[in-house]
């Protein structure tokens, strides 16, 4: 009897710890699952916010981490060291870009979508404004209001769409710069004043002094040395832009004795179908002594801006501005008749660059491309386009 008593015990007890066992082991199931679910759901969560998070993150690193250095919000204010020309964070920089013809026969060609296209397409980082002073009763001297609203367009486009912007004092037949000193004065006051906090704007204050009496001790430093404070008073940083005697030749007499002022260059004038080795000998005699030169106009026929073009003779000024690191600009944007300049005579603009830029870009979309300048060019201007493209 008691052998039955405990056999019958020793099942109950086997039989409560088997229950007791399945019970402890599907509870933890149950719960390593909801554990398990709960650690499913969770991951997928966190994986999507990772995935999310790094997607984010690469863009914005790539929008972050492009940077447009032709651009002005880039570069900032230009500045010189000894014969470099440098941007605000002391790198070198060449300011590549075009001349207009005379704002007062051919600012028609001048708009915003040109403009646009001259900096996006064919990668140009400065525009030069050509003002003529005294020629055929058109010049500033004669025209002051409306030249310098033309001047002042210009430039507020070129601001608009992140390019440097030259503004040329165009003395030409009026070769001596101290014949219209005064009016010099006047202007370089207004349009420093206007534009004094604007990185964009360089001066150029004597394109091309030049006759036998014309010489750089006794016209172009003195009418600088006066010229110079003036624009300083209103922009401390501005990069000025000082011509020298023959046509802007004479630049070995500007390096003997260079103007005592902060960030100012010298221009160089260049026609391959007229000047060469001779000219590049004299810059480099300026490089020598420290003195920063800017090759303001240049182009492809001989000085008269007419007749053959020289393209293998360019090419050689290229190769020789880019070793140097020289900044350049090349004449002309218009639609003259004449062997430099890049558009057809038949061109006729799309629209008026009197517009305001937010009025142009509103406009873009009813632009009859067709009519596009880029249709429209001369055997320079194809030529000159490929010179730009070569340095995407």
């Amino acid at each position: 009897m008691k052998k039955l008593i405990l056999f019958l015990f020793l099942i109950i007890v086997l039989i409560v710890g088997a229950v007791f066992a399945y019970t402890t082991i599907n509870f933890s199931n149950e719960k390593s699952t909801d554990k398990s679910t709960d650690n499913s759901s969770q991951p997928d969560s966190v994986l999507e916010d990772e995935i999310s998070g790094d997607e984010i993150s690469d863009d914005e690193i790539s929008e972050d981490t492009f940077i447009d250095k032709t651009s002005i919000s880039y570069n900032g204010w230009l500045h010189t060291d000894g014969s470099m020309l440098l941007n605000q964070h002391d790198e070198e920089i060449q300011l590549r870009g075009i001349s207009s013809h005379g704002i007062e026969w051919f600012y028609d060609v001048i708009n915003y979508e040109n403009l646009k296209v001259l900096k996006n397409d064919w990668n140009i980082n400065v525009f030069r404004i050509a003002m003529y002073t005294d020629s055929n009763s058109t010049g500033y001297v004669f025209n002051p209001q409306e030249n310098m609203q033309k001047v002042c367009n210009i430039i507020d486009m070129a601001v608009q769409l992140d390019m440097y912007v030259i503004v040329d004092w165009h003395i030409l037949n009026d070769n001596d710069p101290q014949i219209h000193k005064e009016n010099a004065k006047t202007f370089f006051n207004e349009i420093s004043k206007q534009y004094s906090n604007t990185p964009n704007v360089i001066y150029e204050i004597c394109n091309e002094p030049n006759g036998n009496n014309v010489t750089w001790d006794g016209s172009v430093k003195p009418y600088a040395e006066e010229i110079i404070p003036i624009i300083r008073n209103n922009c401390e940083n501005s990069l000025i832009i000082v011509g020298s005697p023959v046509w802007c030749q004479a630049i070995d007499k500007v390096a003997d004795n260079p103007l005592n002022f902060k960030n100012v260059v010298y221009s160089c004038h260049f026609y391959s179908g007229s000047h060469g080795s001779e000219l590049r000998s004299k810059i480099d005699y300026c490089i020598q002594k420290n003195i920063p030169i800017f090759i303001s106009e240049c182009g492809l026929t001989d000085a008269s801006g007419n007749g053959a073009v020289y393209f293998d003779k360019f090419n050689e000024w290229i190769q020789y501005l880019n070793s140097k690191n020289i900044s350049w600009v090349y004449w002309s944007f218009c639609n003259k008749d004449e062997a430099s300049a890049i558009l057809l005579p038949n061109y006729v603009p799309t629209n008026n660059s009197s517009d305001s830029t937010s009025e142009n870009e509103s406009k873009q979309e009813s632009i009859d491309h067709s009519l596009d300048f880029n249709n429209f060019l001369t055997e320079s201007g194809n030529f000159i386009k490929n010179i730009f493209y070569s340095y995407k």
